[in-house]
């Protein structure tokens, strides 16, 4: 079995890092001519994965744009997996789990037990219930070849003064912040000698427009990590920004856009990926 951390590795050095967001807002619903309804956000979805696939390596559904159509929803997004994985395509789904261990569980079951009708390649989930809540989570997806996105970084501002905090514990290091406790106690998962590449299959988000030494999360403590990096496009981030926010670590960057690609419409939306597509490679280059 091809571990979560191999076939992302591949799929940045095939596509580069451009992850291509799939949010079915209403008034993107609106905009390309479908109605708010599941089918719409089915139609929509689909499309986005055409367009996707060989453009770039991986998708981002926002599980909240189908949930908000009940069952319907949920059947809509079962086929934007499907349709996904049919493609090649890695699938990262954006549900922001996060709960005592055993509801934990239940949620990683749902999304990343292979053949599960959820299932994806990796999932995000939030650590706020304490680190030790996502352990079975993370040991789990990696028995499972999956991988987890943990919340460290966001790129809300509201979330600043809660990452910016220092625990109280005196196990914590002198000056760390919450959100570097987080990702020091998530990732230890990645330091197992069962993992031979430069990458690990627990990640972590962290918004490209948060200050990363405000968090203090240093290039050390993110090593290893896969970076799933929301705040490009339309919040304000940009291809050329990558190598400056990021350094040494943007060849483990998932630059996710999502609204700054899908406004494009449905006509233009190959021509738009491929766009940004060119942006970040010719950082690369």
């Amino acid at each position: 079995m091809t571990g979560f951390a191999e076939r992302l590795r591949a799929a940045l050095d095939a596509h580069g890092p451009l992850c291509v967001g799939i949010d079915p807002h209403a008034h993107l619903l609106a905009e390309w001519g479908l109605d708010d309804t599941a089918a719409g956000a089915r139609d929509f979805a689909l499309r986005t994965v055409e367009a996707a696939s060989g453009r770039v390596g991986v998708v981002k559904p926002q599980v909240a744009f189908f949930e908000r159509f009940g069952a319907a929803g949920y059947t809509a997004l079962e086929d934007t997996l499907a349709a996904a994985r049919a493609a090649d395509l890695l699938v990262v789904a954006d549900a922001k789990r996060g709960d005592i261990g055993s509801t934990m569980a239940a949620y990683a079951a749902a999304w990343l037990t292979p053949g599960s009708p959820l299932e994806a390649d990796a999932l995000t989930v939030s650590p706020y219930l304490g680190p030790d809540s996502l352990r079975d989570t993370l040991t789990g997806a990696v028995r499972a070849g999956k991988g987890v996105f943990v919340l460290a970084g966001t790129s809300n501002p509201e979330a600043t003064a809660l990452q910016t905090a220092h625990p109280v514990d005196v196990a914590a290091e002198d000056g760390q912040t919450v959100a570097a406790r987080i990702a020091r106690d998530v990732t230890w998962v990645n330091g197992s000698a069962a993992f031979t590449g430069d990458l690990g299959p627990i990640g972590l988000v962290v918004g490209a427009t948060v200050d990363r030494s405000e968090l203090g999360l240093t290039d050390e403590l993110l090593r290893g990590a896969p970076i799933l990096a929301p705040g490009f496009g339309t919040q304000g981030a940009e291809p050329a920004d990558l190598p400056r926010l990021f350094g040494a670590l943007s060849q483990n960057v998932l630059a996710s856009e999502s609204r700054s690609i899908l406004s494009a419409g449905p006509s233009d939306l190959v021509s738009r990926i491929q766009e940004r597509q060119a942006l970040y490679r010719r950082e690369a280059s």
